[in-house]
């Protein structure tokens, strides 16, 4: 045991003592840790002084104290942001009486009065460290408050003060405070403001409270884009409709208008504020902007995990109260996925994480919001029912297309390893070449075993099936989804389905659907045509999609056998090959389970020897409607097609 604790060798003996033990007082740690406090040095840190201080000009407005704000950036990198509030205090403090309150907040780290909601009832200021960072990391900030129609003002330079506090007994007709400060090129080089993310700083924080007017100046010479003003007064009545129809534009919407609101928290200090726009294209990938008490929250956190709760909760319960089955596989996903969100809520003593802010972690938040929001959405969703439905509709398609992706994935993931995991009934061909290679779909498990005899096993796979498939035009995707059959098929195609349906991972250059000559196979033809057609389309318009003719009957005479594919080839055959000879013998084939594998190679396999049709879909909405009416969900325009139709029939085969 002493052996492990033995003092080491070392080459140059080295102390350390308590002398080594350093203190950082007063506003040290920030200048020697910058990234604690504000992230780091960079560009985005640089620009993170000016939010600290422009939030505590906003906690004034939010309180009621303050209505208008102004934020100027002048030359050489100086920035000053004034408010109309109360102004910072500015006489001696309880605990350092040798001190103003104004010198305690620039100079001391936690100081400030949002640490309790006796000033503030909801800030975003908490942690008392803001200003005094600004300062820590600026060389010149000079302060200017207005109280009682008098001026105070001070300045410093890295976080220690350069004058004393001047008092101006002389009447001024202004209120509040004004900080201006340059930051220091000790802790960030030559980075510079930039003119168009302080605008646009700026007009966030107008959108977000519209009781406040923002003035936003900049000399001209700093700018370098069209889109940031010299200029600007930021007013927006409508706060965050204002916000969302600015950032939506023209972009066209799922549904007429927005979903925007406010309401209050009864169980708790606070209110929370929102604008939604559903946008029309299904593949938008949604956005969401929250923040709050102004503050922004990149990140997002427990407000918007309780708006996104209470706009999925309201839309399945509605779903549900019109009779929309459907609704249930709704999730948040579906119903923000495809949104614009915009969030504002404002609570007492908020909990974010970190010191930059960029993440809302308070627990009660969640609830507080979804309990506020889901309210309001249900009043909204019964009182716009047109609206309504058309967002469940728009969201139910979302969710069914995020179902496909992922089933589509997971047979990507199979298809990686396909000759481990391709379906067991299956009898693959060896080349792995698309451009040879055949597969064909039978009926059964003996037109199955026929085929596998008759294939070419080089080039040629045999899918059989059990039965008549999965009608898909008038399947949910959930049985769409649950269907061996389908599920075995998409697999062994390995080119994924819907709109990730991609020709060129093909494994097979043919698919052909080789059915009996029959009413029964036609219908297994047809139900295999409307899958490709409806879940496969790429591969059809590729050309990739056949129909195999295997014959109806077989006709022997003397030693001598050939095939017709119908009655009338049959009837041909014998007036012309026979030429009417008495004792021909006419076998009808019941299903290619009967035909011997040498038959069924030369009359329906045999590249040289068969007959394939290529399947091709003739363009435009016809085609659409013409199969929802055959195959879809309303037996009554199957009903009447028959109906119209029956008389065009000649010969029934039963």
């Amino acid at each position: 045991m002493s052996d492990l604790f033995r003092q080491p060798t070392v080459a140059k003996k080295s102390e350390y003592t308590a002398k080594d033990i350093e203190v950082l007082e007063g506003l040290e740690p920030v200048r020697k840790r910058p990234g604690m406090y504000i992230g780091g040095t960079d560009e985005k840190a640089l620009h993170h002084l000016v939010a600290e201080v422009f939030d505590n000009a906003m906690d004034e407005a939010v309180a009621g104290h303050a209505n208008r704000i102004e934020i100027r950036l002048e030359k050489e990198n100086f920035v000053s942001i004034r408010d109309n509030g109360r102004g910072i205090p500015v006489d001696p403090h309880p605990k350092f009486p040798e001190l103003s309150a104004l010198e305690v907040i620039f100079t001391t780290l936690h100081s400030g009065g949002k640490f309790n909601t006796n000033v503030y009832q909801t800030s975003g200021g908490l942690h008392g460290v803001g200003v005094s960072v600004v300062n820590a990391l600026s060389d010149v900030v000079e302060v200017e408050v207005a109280r009682n129609r008098q001026t105070w003002k001070q300045t410093y330079s890295q976080g220690k003060p350069t004058s004393l506090l001047l008092h101006n007994e002389e009447p001024t007709n202004w209120r509040g405070t004004r900080i201006r400060f340059h930051p220091d090129p000790e802790i960030f080089g030559d980075l510079q403001f930039k003119p168009s993310l302080l605008y646009k700083l700026a007009r966030a924080k107008a959108y977000l409270f519209k009781g406040v007017e923002i003035n936003w100046v900049c000399d001209p010479a700093l700018i370098k884009d069209e889109k940031t003003p010299a200029s600007a007064k930021l007013h927006y009545p409508e706060g965050l409709k204002d916000y969302l129809k600015d950032i939506v534009g023209e972009i066209p919407t799922a549904i007429e208008g927005f979903f925007t609101g406010e309401g209050t928290f009864t169980s708790a200090e606070g209110r929370v504020e929102w604008a939604v726009a559903w946008m029309a294209d299904e593949t938008f990938e949604g956005w969401a902007s929250t923040f709050c008490n102004t503050i922004p929250t990149p990140l997002g956190g427990t407000h918007e995990n309780g708006f996104r709760q209470a706009l999925s909760r309201g839309l399945k319960d509605y779903a549900e109260r019109i009779g929309n089955r459907k609704g249930s596989q709704i999730t948040a996903d579906d119903v923000c996925g495809g949104a614009g969100i915009v969030l504002s809520c404002f609570i007492a003593q908020p909990q974010f994480q970190g010191q930059t802010k960029e993440k809302l972690v308070s627990s009660e938040a969640q609830r507080l919001v979804e309990n506020a929001v889901k309210d309001h959405f249900d009043l909204w969703l019964g009182s716009h029912p047109q609206a309504a439905t058309a967002l469940v509709e728009h969201v139910i398609n979302r969710s069914e297309e995020r179902l496909k992706r992922r089933q589509a994935k997971e047979v990507a993931r199979a298809s990686a390893t396909r000759r481990l995991r391709l379906p067991g009934k299956l009898a693959d061909c060896s080349s792995n070449n698309p451009d040879v290679c055949e597969l064909f779909l039978v009926e059964g498990d003996s037109a199955g075993g026929s085929a596998k005899q008759a294939r070419d096993r080089q080039k040629q796979a045999i899918l059989p099936l059990r039965g008549k498939i999965l009608n898909v035009a008038s399947a949910t995707p959930e049985k769409l989804r649950a269907n061996q059959e389908i599920s075995d098929l998409i697999l062994a195609l390995g080119c994924g389905s819907g709109k990730n349906c991609n020709p060129a991972k093909l494994r097979y250059g043919k698919i052909i659907i080789m059915t009996d000559a029959d009413v029964d196979g036609a219908h297994i033809a047809s139900l295999l045509l409307t899958f490709f057609f409806r879940e496969m389309r790429a591969i059809v318009d590729a050309g990739n999609v056949f129909l195999a003719q295997p014959p109806l009957y077989r006709l022997t005479h003397n030693g001598k056998t050939v095939y017709a594919q119908n009655d009338v080839e049959k009837d041909k055959l014998l007036k012309t090959h026979f030429k009417n000879a008495a004792k021909v013998e006419v076998g009808r084939f019941k299903g290619l389970g009967e035909m011997l594998p040498v038959q069924l190679r030369e009359t329906t396999m045999h590249v040289d020897k068969r007959i394939l049709q290529r399947v091709v879909i003739i363009e435009g909405e016809a085609l659409e409607n013409f199969v929802d009416r055959l195959m879809g969900k309303n037996p009554e325009a199957r009903y009447t097609f028959i109906h119209e139709n029956a008389n065009l029939v000649e010969d029934v085969d039963l």
